[in-house]
């Protein structure tokens, strides 16, 4: 019998319990759904559950419910519970790529049905990976998102100053609105030229729609694309029309689950800005979503960097399909304005992460021309996966080849929930190997180190080639296949350190990403401006931009002092076509202050393109005014790892290192029993219950007070083992 002193306190336990809030957030990746879990404390509970393609919201709810185990709950239980559930999905991406959208029509200016079809120049090349830029005469031009018989033309004509030169013929937009859905369209895009200056003219073409057919998806340019850039516009559109109805059914699926299960609250889902939104506004503006993935664990880096004090990190993320590349320089991610998605260019702010497709599914494989090894871009994603999932794979991946190697143990698999067969891996492998002459290990060897450098060699363009010293930043390495491969790509960059990021929770990382994130909307306005500059309408413009900016963050249900507004302005020398976007200081801008900013300009562009190359003879141009619309959401809070007086070493298995061409035998040390200040000298395994850490020889680990697997480069050309 329980004494009542012991009653009444665990009746105070469950009652904390039952009061108990949580953040809950989800990443999908190709192979794995990754979630965190965050409670009142910052105790994080971390979950992965397999990817499910031909239904993505199963896995969504998979992995809730494997977190939920974790913690001793039910889903329901958790759904209840949960104050903010957060999501970052490939969703729009993948169905982009694999060009399973919607049935779209076009409405455009007469006499420019063909701007989406003509694309510009670049388009034949634009986004293709270097194996297929060497070869130009293979370069052809994508199929088109809209073909040409969806894409009607309608009179009205507005000039680059917004004047309207010929008003809109509304029953040419009736008929062409008529004909285009009696081709059994889903989704109507309305891009007129000039649209952005003049909007009207799209918007009387819009609610045609919506009375002719309720049920049809429609965007509109200006509603997406607010500056210059016809064909980036229409491009915008298409992409948007084409994602828009399977977002929109899956955002809504997501959230009546959810209802279902408890929650009670809204969901809010990543974006590529590095900035989330709530599921309303992603279901109006779903391509503002590709690349949310990516952008999540560039924010988390950022996050984590803000806390150590590392103002310059490359995000390197190593997943199950691709390897994903970022810059954190001076403490804030690099950003860029224009993404190009299967050779669509169009314009859209975001993080600036980079990906090719190097991840733990990659496919190995034998070029049958030049007779070499290969890995990648193919992956065998979540269904079938790698051979040793044991679900059907038969080619052999960069998973295989690591457990074949000795970096994985088969028994303990994320935390011994998934058992990989070893035998089915050797005999995909051998498939290879056969081809060239190897055995199974020697394959496996060589394409782990031709992946390995395909990742040093994105970082190399994402450092180097921009002008930036590599041996100046920290690597974080995270996802749940960088812990294998970090180290070597790291050395081979030139760099010392490498985060991974507290420990297991590195394979989850995006996903704690999404929960660091603030709401995020970014409004523009473009007009041309030269000096001297008109200050009244410049700061007319910001005031209008930021009302707007207060007014939806008011709507998202933010109070105002968790809004934080920001403004910029992109700026270009005349007859050039580069332009540098540059911070605007708030209040009321005067000519003074707007000469400071031209200044700051010239400095940033010197920064960019060297010393002495300004162009400023030419004078300047102010074309695009930018504001930020930030709403705080409440972040992270990190606790302290204890330390632990218990052995970390587990044991020591057979390892293959590629610099002895051989097997040693290896310690191999249990995460879950290394606290803070644990040190250990390569070659080691660090076996985390959702990831691995391969410690090659010439490499030091310690764990850090936040749980933080650092790994610093000692001997760049190690290649035996000592002791």
């Amino acid at each position: 019998m329980p004494t009542p002193t012991k009653k009444k306190t665990a009746q105070r336990k469950n009652a904390a319990a039952a009061a108990a809030s949580y953040f809950c957030g989800i990443d999908i990746g190709g192979t794995f759904t990754d979630c965190v879990v965050r409670d009142q404390a910052g105790r994080l509970t971390i979950a992965k559950a397999l990817s499910t393609p031909d239904d993505s919201a199963r896995g969504f709810f998979d992995a809730l419910t494997v977190a939920a185990g974790k913690m001793g709950l039910t889903l329901d239980e958790l759904m209840t519970r949960t104050e903010l559930l957060l999501h970052g999905t490939t969703l729009g991406t993948n169905a982009l790529l694999e060009r399973k959208g919607a049935r779209v029509g076009l409405i455009t200016t007469a006499g420019h049905a063909d701007a989406l079809i003509i694309m510009r120049s670049v388009g034949r090349s634009a986004g293709l990976p270097i194996q297929q830029l060497l070869h130009v005469s293979r370069h052809r031009k994508p199929e088109p998102l809209i073909p040409r018989h969806l894409i009607r033309e309608v009179s009205e004509r507005v000039d680059w100053s917004g004047e309207v030169i010929l008003p809109l013929n509304e029953e040419e937009a009736r008929k062409a609105i008529r004909e285009l859905l009696a081709q059994k369209v889903e989704a109507i895009g309305v891009c007129f030229l000039w649209g952005f200056l003049h909007p009207e003219h799209e918007l009387v073409v819009k609610r045609m729609i919506q009375k002719e057919a309720p049920g049809v998806y429609v965007t509109c340019g200006h509603e997406l694309i607010n500056k210059p850039g016809e064909y980036e516009r229409s491009a915008a559109v298409a992409i948007n029309c084409f994602i828009g109805p399977l977002m929109s059914r899956y955002v809504g699926k997501i959230e009546a689950r959810a209802r279902e299960l408890g929650y009670k609250r809204r969901l809010v889902i990543m974006q590529s800005s590095g900035g989330v939104a709530t599921a309303a506004e992603v279901a109006d503006k779903p391509a503002f979503t590709i690349g949310s993935g990516p952008a999540g664990g560039l924010t988390a880096c950022k996050f984590l960097g803000d806390l150590l004090g590392h103002k310059n990190i490359i995000a390197s993320d190593v997943g199950g399909t691709s390897f994903d590349v970022g810059l954190v320089h001076e403490g804030q991610p690099l950003t860029g304005s224009e993404t190009t998605l299967n050779q669509y260019t169009f314009l859209a702010p975001h993080l600036d992460v980079i990906s090719i497709g190097s991840g733990g599914g990659s496919i190995i494989w034998v070029d049958p021309m030049s007779r070499t090894l290969k890995v990648g871009p193919e992956s065998s994603g979540a269904n079938p996966g790698p051979a040793c999932y044991g679900r059907g794979g038969k080619r052999p991946t960069v998973t295989d080849a690591n457990l074949l190697l000795g970096y994985l143990d088969p028994d303990y698999f994320l935390g011994g929930t998934h058992k990989l067969d070893r035998e089915k891996a050797l005999a995909a492998m051998k498939t290879v190997g056969d081809q060239l002459g190897m055995s199974p290990i020697e394959a496996a060897s060589a394409a782990v180190q031709i992946v390995e450098f395909q990742m040093a060699e994105l970082m190399r363009q994402m450092t180097v080639q921009r002008g930036f010293d590599p041996r100046d930043f920290v690597v974080y390495a995270y996802g749940g296949a960088a812990g294998a491969h970090c180290v070597t790509y790291t050395r081979e960059l030139g760099c010392k350190t490498v985060v991974v990021p507290l420990g297991s929770t590195a394979s989850t990382w995006s996903a704690l990403g999404v929960q660091s994130a603030d709401l995020f909307h970014v409004y523009e306005k473009s007009e041309l401006f030269l000096a001297p500059y008109n200050a009244e309408r410049i700061n007319e413009i910001y005031e209008e931009l930021e009302e707007r900016g207060r007014e939806q963050l008011k709507k998202d249900g933010m109070r105002p002092d968790e809004v934080s507004l920001e403004r910029y302005a992109e700026m270009k020398f005349r007859l050039q076509i580069h332009l540098v976007e540059v911070p605007v200081p708030a209040g009321k801008l005067t000519a003074k202050s707007l000469a400071a900013l031209e200044k700051a300009f010239v400095e940033k562009y010197e920064r960019l393109h060297g010393k002495g190359s300004a162009f400023t003879s030419a004078g300047v141009e102010l074309g695009l005014l930018r504001v930020t619309a930030r709403g705080r959401i409440r972040r992270p809070s990190l606790l302290k790892r204890p330390a632990s007086r218990q052995n970390p070493r587990s044991g020591q298995r057979e390892i293959y290192w590629s610099g002895l061409r051989k097997k040693v035998k290896t310690p191999i040390y249990d995460w879950t029993r290394m606290g803070a200040g644990v040190k250990l000298r390569g070659p080691a395994i660090v076996q985390m219950p959702e990831t691995t850490v391969v410690v090659p020889p010439g490499t030091e680990g310690r764990v850090d007070a936040y749980g933080n697997f650092i790994l610093t480069i000692v001997d760049r050309f190690a290649v035996t083992i000592k002791g």
